[in-house]
């Protein structure tokens, strides 16, 4: 069985046959799947499908690109819902700033801010995170190290930065997606081998970064048996024993 830890079925590529993408990924063995939160304006989607389907579960959070939408009462009132397992996905990232400098500034100002205020959501209310890293390691691995909680949580689409593995020892998991496969991941081809196994979490994040050979096109929870044929090949492990240590580490982590 394999947890596809990191798919948004809340969005619209997936409107008009959402069943058909579920029941193919059942028939590749993904049971299981988690909705991250990024934008507020499609959080009652993930709710309403988190309550559809038995096997859906769904987090509460703000994407850093959509800082400016950020409502933690809004947040307060799903995150107690039975099917929510997490915060996030939240974090920083600095691939599309402004390109004046006070802008800068104040656009990673509040980034940091809205990030340190959900990591203290998530602690006040014992959630996992679900964390965004793109161009902002250092920022980010700083306020993880000071303010996470017990709790910890997992670097989503892992963006192989050396310095980011030692997370692990303070609760962190390795989300390992579509990445891995294409040709021009040599980082974190290299990197992966010295990820602890028990920290080690399958996703798609779907619909985008689909893995080879199906790249173009959307990504769905059914690739999950690609990531884990590289992870497999490159762990020297089965494919089998991937899915069950993954899974396991899931199970710890969001609790289902």
């Amino acid at each position: 069985m394999i947890v596809d830890t990191h798919i948004h079925l809340d969005d619209e590529r997936y409107k008009d046959d959402l069943n058909e993408v579920i029941n193919r990924a059942k028939q590749n063995g993904v049971e299981k799947f988690i909705i991250p939160a990024a934008d507020p304006d499609t959080l009652m989607r993930a709710v309403r499908i988190a309550q559809e389907y038995d096997d859906v579960y769904f987090a509460v959070g703000v994407h850093p690109y959509e800082a400016q939408k950020y409502d933690r009462a809004l947040l307060e009132e799903y995150i107690v819902h039975p099917k929510c397992v997490a915060v996030g996905e939240c974090g920083l990232d600095y691939f599309r700033l402004p390109k004046d400098e006070d802008e800068i500034a104040k656009e990673k100002e509040l980034q940091k801010r809205i990030f340190v205020d959900q990591i203290e959501l998530a602690k006040s209310y014992d959630k996992p995170l679900i964390v965004h890293i793109r161009d902002a390691s250092r920022d980010s691995q700083a306020i993880l190290e000071d303010l996470a909680g017990e709790r910890g949580g997992v670097l989503h689409c892992f963006n192989a930065d050396s310095e980011l593995v030692k997370l692990s020892d303070k609760g962190f998991y390795f989300g390992i997606g579509g990445v891995l496969t294409f040709k021009n991941a040599k980082k974190l081809v290299e990197i992966y081998p010295r990820l602890p196994k028990d920290k080690l979490l399958i996703e798609t994040d779907g619909p985008y970064l689909t893995p080879h050979p199906h790249r173009g096109e959307r990504n769905e929870p059914a690739y999950c048996t690609l990531v884990a044929e590289k992870m497999a090949e490159l762990s020297g492990l089965s494919r089998a024993e991937i899915e069950g240590l993954s899974t396991k580490n899931t199970k710890r982590l969001f609790g289902i």
